[in-house]
């Protein structure tokens, strides 16, 4: 998968392009509009556009040149104000502030490539599970869970392929909940996940986290 970041900050660039190649991805680099020009002809699957740029705006940039080549953007800056957010929504397939979590922005990249693949709907041995709607089924039929354990599974699937780590699903815990949790209870909300879904499509990474397998 290619995806441009457009980004002046080296720092972040760096980062962001460590992390992202050993996820396999693609993560060409440009520190301007001028420069992201030169990119736009390749076989893009996703951009990632800073806003403040230091040769243009990148809500201008994005309504007068990116909206015209059909891929998805990820808006990525330091913008916060509820109508920047908007309005970024409105142009953007997603918008993200900073300071943010790379696992985060991993995570959000993941749902939209798994979405331009047509990859929404999940099938794993007799579990489907829908990215959209966030339901999941055995055999066609819906499985019901707790707005926790939903939460959980979703964040797996959006990851898939790829390990969640024990502390990201405490943080996932602790944001719908409001509570701290231990690691037992932990192993408690998946051991739950795994009776209803009658299944062992969840494998457990000792010492590190959580994760479902494509076995396509």
């Amino acid at each position: 998968m290619n995806i441009l970041l457009i980004e002046d900050n080296l720092t972040i660039a760096k980062g962001l392009q460590y992390t992202f190649s050993k996820m396999n991805y693609n993560l060409i680099w440009a520190d301007s509009i001028k420069s992201a020009n030169n990119y736009l002809n390749n076989d893009l699957n996703l951009i990632i556009l800073d806003v403040m740029l230091p040769d243009g705006n990148g809500f201008t940039y994005l309504e007068n040149k990116l909206r015209k080549l059909n891929i998805p953007v990820i808006i990525l800056t330091a913008k916060d104000e509820e109508d920047d957010i908007v309005k970024g929504l409105n142009l953007a397939e997603d918008y993200l502030t900073k300071p943010f979590s790379t696992k985060e922005l991993l995570a959000r990249v993941n749902k939209i490539l798994l979405r331009i693949e047509k990859k929404n709907i999940i099938k794993i041995q007799d579990i489907s599970y829908d990215l959209d709607k966030m339901i999941v089924k055995k055999n066609n039929e819906i499985i019901l869970l707790s707005p926790i354990e939903l939460h959980l599974l979703n964040t797996l699937f959006i990851n898939i392929n790829h390990v969640v780590s024990r502390n990201k699903i405490l943080d996932i815990i602790f944001e719908v909940t409001g509570n701290d949790v231990s690691d037992h209870t932990v192993t408690v909300y998946f051991k739950r996940i795994r009776e209803k879904l009658g299944s062992d499509i969840i494998k457990t990474i000792k010492g590190v986290g959580y994760l479902i397998e494509d076995e396509k």
